[in-house]
Protein backbone atom coordinates (compact mmCIF):
# COMPACT_ATOMS: atom_id res chain seq x y z
CA UNK A 1 0.00 0.00 0.00
CA UNK A 2 1.70 3.53 -1.12
CA UNK A 3 0.92 6.68 -0.20
CA UNK A 4 -1.19 7.84 -3.02
CA UNK A 5 -3.72 4.43 -2.14
CA UNK A 6 -4.79 5.67 1.24
CA UNK A 7 -7.65 7.36 1.18
CA UNK A 8 -9.32 9.65 4.30
CA UNK A 9 -11.80 7.75 6.76
CA UNK A 10 -11.64 10.11 9.19
CA UNK A 11 -15.38 10.61 10.36
CA UNK A 12 -15.86 13.89 12.79
CA UNK A 13 -19.56 12.96 14.59
CA UNK A 14 -21.83 15.77 14.40
CA UNK A 15 -23.17 17.65 17.60
CA UNK A 16 -25.75 16.24 19.70
CA UNK A 17 -28.29 19.06 18.64
CA UNK A 18 -27.25 19.16 14.62
CA UNK A 19 -28.64 21.52 12.56
CA UNK A 20 -29.79 20.63 8.97
CA UNK A 21 -26.92 21.54 7.32
CA UNK A 22 -24.64 19.82 9.93
CA UNK A 23 -26.37 16.58 9.67
CA UNK A 24 -26.59 16.41 5.74
CA UNK A 25 -22.85 17.03 5.36
CA UNK A 26 -21.96 15.12 8.06
CA UNK A 27 -23.90 11.94 6.60
CA UNK A 28 -22.08 12.64 2.88
CA UNK A 29 -19.37 13.00 4.48
CA UNK A 30 -19.92 9.78 6.55
CA UNK A 31 -20.16 8.26 3.21
CA UNK A 32 -17.32 9.40 1.54
CA UNK A 33 -15.21 8.38 4.77
CA UNK A 34 -17.43 4.78 4.40
CA UNK A 35 -16.06 4.54 0.02
CA UNK A 36 -13.12 5.49 0.87
CA UNK A 37 -12.23 2.69 3.01
CA UNK A 38 -13.84 0.21 1.65
CA UNK A 39 -11.68 1.19 -1.70
CA UNK A 40 -8.49 2.32 -0.41
CA UNK A 41 -5.30 0.90 -0.48
CA UNK A 42 -5.92 -1.94 -3.14
CA UNK A 43 -3.83 -2.47 -6.42
CA UNK A 44 -4.68 -2.85 -9.59
CA UNK A 45 -5.81 -6.33 -9.57
CA UNK A 46 -8.29 -5.68 -6.91
CA UNK A 47 -9.53 -2.66 -8.18
CA UNK A 48 -10.24 -4.40 -11.58
CA UNK A 49 -11.65 -7.70 -10.45
CA UNK A 50 -15.22 -7.99 -11.47
CA UNK A 51 -17.90 -9.34 -9.17
CA UNK A 52 -20.39 -11.30 -11.81
CA UNK A 53 -23.08 -10.94 -12.58
CA UNK A 54 -21.69 -7.67 -12.42
CA UNK A 55 -19.24 -6.28 -14.26
CA UNK A 56 -18.43 -3.29 -11.68
CA UNK A 57 -15.93 -3.26 -10.34
CA UNK A 58 -13.98 -1.11 -7.51
CA UNK A 59 -11.74 0.82 -9.40
CA UNK A 60 -15.24 1.93 -11.79
CA UNK A 61 -17.13 2.80 -9.05
CA UNK A 62 -14.23 5.23 -8.29
CA UNK A 63 -13.90 7.13 -11.42
CA UNK A 64 -17.79 6.73 -11.21
CA UNK A 65 -17.67 8.58 -7.76
CA UNK A 66 -15.06 11.35 -9.10
CA UNK A 67 -17.37 11.91 -12.10
CA UNK A 68 -20.80 12.64 -10.00
CA UNK A 69 -18.53 14.65 -7.43
CA UNK A 70 -17.79 16.57 -10.16
CA UNK A 71 -21.20 17.06 -12.43
CA UNK A 72 -22.73 17.54 -8.89
CA UNK A 73 -20.65 20.49 -8.42
CA UNK A 74 -21.03 21.96 -12.15
CA UNK A 75 -24.63 21.75 -11.48
CA UNK A 76 -25.22 23.52 -8.34
CA UNK A 77 -22.00 26.36 -9.07
CA UNK A 78 -22.05 26.27 -12.88
CA UNK A 79 -19.08 26.05 -12.85
CA UNK A 80 -17.21 24.27 -15.96
CA UNK A 81 -16.08 20.61 -16.47
CA UNK A 82 -12.60 19.25 -15.82
CA UNK A 83 -10.62 17.09 -17.31
CA UNK A 84 -11.15 14.05 -17.56
CA UNK A 85 -14.12 14.27 -18.19
CA UNK A 86 -14.31 17.10 -21.34
CA UNK A 87 -12.89 15.04 -23.82
CA UNK A 88 -14.85 11.94 -23.27
CA UNK A 89 -17.81 11.09 -26.61
CA UNK A 90 -20.50 10.22 -24.34
CA UNK A 91 -22.59 9.13 -26.90
CA UNK A 92 -19.82 7.12 -28.09
CA UNK A 93 -19.15 6.10 -24.62
CA UNK A 94 -21.46 6.55 -22.06
CA UNK A 95 -20.54 4.03 -19.62
CA UNK A 96 -16.69 5.60 -19.97
CA UNK A 97 -16.06 5.57 -16.43
CA UNK A 98 -16.87 1.97 -15.70
CA UNK A 99 -14.66 0.38 -18.41
CA UNK A 100 -12.05 3.07 -18.32
CA UNK A 101 -10.86 2.62 -15.01
CA UNK A 102 -9.16 -0.69 -15.86
CA UNK A 103 -6.78 0.87 -17.75
CA UNK A 104 -6.48 3.66 -15.04
CA UNK A 105 -3.07 2.72 -12.27
CA UNK A 106 -4.21 3.05 -8.92
CA UNK A 107 -3.01 5.83 -8.06
CA UNK A 108 -4.48 8.15 -10.34
CA UNK A 109 -8.19 6.25 -9.66
CA UNK A 110 -7.57 7.55 -6.13
CA UNK A 111 -6.03 10.90 -7.42
CA UNK A 112 -9.32 12.04 -9.63
CA UNK A 113 -11.70 10.59 -6.78
CA UNK A 114 -10.16 12.51 -3.95
CA UNK A 115 -9.66 15.87 -6.11
CA UNK A 116 -13.32 15.59 -7.46
CA UNK A 117 -14.35 15.10 -3.64
CA UNK A 118 -12.34 18.11 -2.39
CA UNK A 119 -13.46 20.36 -5.39
CA UNK A 120 -17.15 19.17 -4.30
CA UNK A 121 -16.79 20.34 -0.54
CA UNK A 122 -15.07 23.52 -1.43
CA UNK A 123 -18.12 24.45 -4.09
CA UNK A 124 -20.19 23.44 -1.09
CA UNK A 125 -18.76 25.78 2.02
CA UNK A 126 -18.77 28.38 -0.75
CA UNK A 127 -22.67 27.99 -1.66
CA UNK A 128 -23.60 27.79 2.01
CA UNK A 129 -21.82 30.56 2.97
CA UNK A 130 -23.63 32.51 0.50
CA UNK A 131 -26.93 31.23 0.72
CA UNK A 132 -27.39 28.30 1.95
CA UNK A 133 -29.09 24.90 0.90
CA UNK A 134 -32.50 26.56 -0.07
CA UNK A 135 -30.79 28.78 -3.30
CA UNK A 136 -31.40 27.34 -6.79
CA UNK A 137 -28.62 25.34 -8.82
CA UNK A 138 -26.90 26.92 -11.51
CA UNK A 139 -27.78 24.52 -14.01
CA UNK A 140 -31.00 22.79 -14.55
CA UNK A 141 -31.73 19.29 -14.78
CA UNK A 142 -32.52 16.83 -17.67
CA UNK A 143 -36.36 17.86 -16.89
CA UNK A 144 -35.86 21.58 -17.29
CA UNK A 145 -36.39 22.54 -13.14
CA UNK A 146 -33.83 23.92 -11.08
CA UNK A 147 -33.65 22.06 -7.72
CA UNK A 148 -32.37 23.82 -4.79
CA UNK A 149 -28.38 22.89 -3.32
CA UNK A 150 -30.47 20.66 -0.77
CA UNK A 151 -31.76 18.49 -3.38
CA UNK A 152 -27.99 17.63 -4.80
CA UNK A 153 -26.47 16.85 -1.81
CA UNK A 154 -29.21 14.55 -0.94
CA UNK A 155 -29.07 12.91 -4.70
CA UNK A 156 -25.03 13.01 -4.01
CA UNK A 157 -25.63 11.14 -0.78
CA UNK A 158 -27.60 8.66 -2.12
CA UNK A 159 -25.37 8.01 -5.01
CA UNK A 160 -22.64 7.17 -2.38
CA UNK A 161 -25.14 4.83 -0.15
CA UNK A 162 -26.09 3.03 -2.50
CA UNK A 163 -22.39 2.33 -4.01
CA UNK A 164 -20.71 1.82 -0.86
CA UNK A 165 -23.17 -1.39 -0.73
CA UNK A 166 -21.44 -2.47 -3.83
CA UNK A 167 -17.81 -1.19 -2.32
CA UNK A 168 -18.57 -3.42 0.49
CA UNK A 169 -19.75 -6.31 -0.83
CA UNK A 170 -16.43 -5.98 -3.56
CA UNK A 171 -13.95 -5.35 -0.74
CA UNK A 172 -15.18 -8.57 1.05
CA UNK A 173 -14.73 -10.56 -1.82
CA UNK A 174 -11.19 -9.08 -2.79
CA UNK A 175 -9.60 -9.76 0.89
CA UNK A 176 -12.67 -10.30 3.52
CA UNK A 177 -12.46 -6.81 4.98
CA UNK A 178 -15.83 -6.33 6.79
CA UNK A 179 -17.24 -3.54 8.69
CA UNK A 180 -19.63 -0.85 8.79
CA UNK A 181 -17.33 2.34 9.51
CA UNK A 182 -13.72 2.69 8.86
CA UNK A 183 -11.66 2.50 12.56
CA UNK A 184 -11.39 5.61 13.79
CA UNK A 185 -7.65 7.01 15.51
Amino acid sequence: MTEDTVLDTTISEPSMMPDEVEMLLFALERSRAQFAWKCGGLDAAALSKPHPPSAMTLGGLLKHMALNEDWKTVQITGQRMVEPWTTVDWDAEPEWPWHSAADDPPEELYRLWREAAERSRKAVAALLADGGLDQPAKLPVESGETPNVRRFLVDLHDEYARHVGHADLFREAVDGLVGEDPPQP
